[in-house]
């Protein structure tokens, strides 16, 4: 007897087992996500299969527990042949479970929290809610005062009182040589703003971050990496607009290209940020600071076709979404990198690099070769301090030219 749950998956039988009267909400929960037929039909059947077998073995709705799918999944591998999606499958019936309130949230393994990690817990809400850094930034920043207080305290309580100069110079020349000049520099920056945290708190009296010492390096040894306009045309050109991932790719590639936005502000970008009347967008750069921008008319093109033919329907307010089910945004400026890599390689591009920075770069080049001023350049990459717009000078090579000085024993 075949049995059918909101019209849109077919069971063998009518759901037994403690979770019976939850699978219809559960399909509605699961379908609302937008998945395929298929996989919908995966999870609600392993899900049937898995309220039977608990009602077999006498275990009732609230004792349901993260334990249950593992014993269960044992069970059924002696019968089924395991999908690598059954795990995940289970893990969000129990996800909507725990959001229903239907059996208790997953307790959390007791483990005794470190002096080390109690100093950075405090750290880290001061860099979130007063620094206001880019969730990207924090773990870099954490990751190396980790390292700091375990060199400094060990497994022993923290007194940030007793630290001096010697230990702080001594960690950086320990650890700098080691490192890539960048991390090196990021290095030095965490140092000085936990220790500016520490005295701004009181644990310390002396101001420490002046003792961090300077990694030393040339200003703007390197050309940015920009990528030609003629691979940009390519590149764009090369993107297939008729499918729905087509559409996002380009419109993110748009973003990229025309208003150099950094991959970070693509993926927090929200319907809300996008004011169609006016023509303008609002993006969140570093330090959660907000800047309105123009809104080109091929770029807001681009966007409104995504969202009217290409975007799923989701309720998230993001405004680039994930390819595949669950459709949410994307988790991070990482996937920005991975979508630029992939439709370079996809266009045969040999770019001289693979990441998304290189638009930036490009843009700026651009608009400095048509007689737009340092200043106007910044504004528009959305640069803090004068200095980081500087190093495009280096790209106008005729300008650069008429400053040279003649080469003693040269051509005349």
């Amino acid at each position: 007897m075949k049995y059918m749950i909101n019209d849109k998956v077919v069971l063998s039988g009518p759901p037994e087992g403690p979770l019976a009267g939850y699978i219809s909400s559960f399909t509605e929960w699961v379908s609302e996500q937008g998945y395929a037929a298929s996989s919908l039909w995966q999870r609600i059947h392993l899900a049937a299969c898995f309220s039977k077998w608990l009602g077999e073995r006498g275990v009732r709705l609230r004792s349901v527990s993260s334990e249950h799918p593992a014993h269960y999944l044992r069970y059924r591998a002696r019968r089924l042949q395991p999908t690598r999606s059954d795990v995940a499958a289970l893990r969000q019936l129990l996800d909507f479970l725990r959001c229903e309130n239907l059996i208790p949230a997953a307790k959390e393994p007791s483990r005794r929290i470190t002096p080390v990690e109690r100093c950075l817990h405090g750290f880290e809400r001061y860099l979130r809610q007063e620094r206001a850094l880019a969730n990207a930034t924090i773990p870099n920043y954490l990751r190396f005062i980790h390292s700091f207080l375990s060199n400094r305290f060990g497994n022993r309580s923290v007194l940030l009182e007793r630290l001096c100069s010697q230990d702080i110079v001594r960690f950086v020349q320990h650890e700098a040589p080691r490192l890539h000049l960048k991390r090196a520099k990021l290095l030095t920056t965490a140092l000085r703003s936990f220790l500016q945290y520490a005295r701004y708190r009181g644990y310390i009296r002396l101001d420490l971050a002046a003792a961090v010492p300077t990694v030393a390096n040339w200003s703007m040894t390197s050309i940015p990496r920009a990528i030609p306009p003629d691979q940009v045309r390519q590149l764009l050109a090369s993107i297939d607009r008729r499918t729905a991932i087509g559409r996002r790719d380009y419109a993110i590639l748009l973003l990229l290209a025309r208003l150099g936005l950094r991959s970070s502000e693509v993926v927090l970008l929200e319907l809300d940020d996008i004011d169609w009347q006016a023509g303008r967008f609002s993006v969140r750069g570093k330090g959660g600071r907000r800047t309105e921008l123009p809104l080109p008319n091929d770029v807001g093109k681009a966007i409104a076709e995504y969202l009217r033919y290409g975007r799923p329907a989701s309720a998230s307010r993001r405004v680039f979404l994930r390819g595949r089910a669950p459709f949410h945004g994307f988790l991070g400026q990482s996937a920005i990198g991975s979508l630029v890599r992939n439709s370079l390689k996809r266009a045969g591009i040999n770019a001289p690099t693979n990441g998304a920075h290189q638009f930036r770069h490009a843009l700026a080049t651009q608009m400095l070769r048509h007689g737009a001023s340092l200043t106007e350049i910044g504004e528009v990459l959305g640069h803090r301090s004068p200095e980081t717009t500087k190093i495009y000078a280096k790209v106008d090579l005729d300008a650069l030219r008429m400053l040279a000085l003649p080469w003693p024993g040269g051509v005349r």
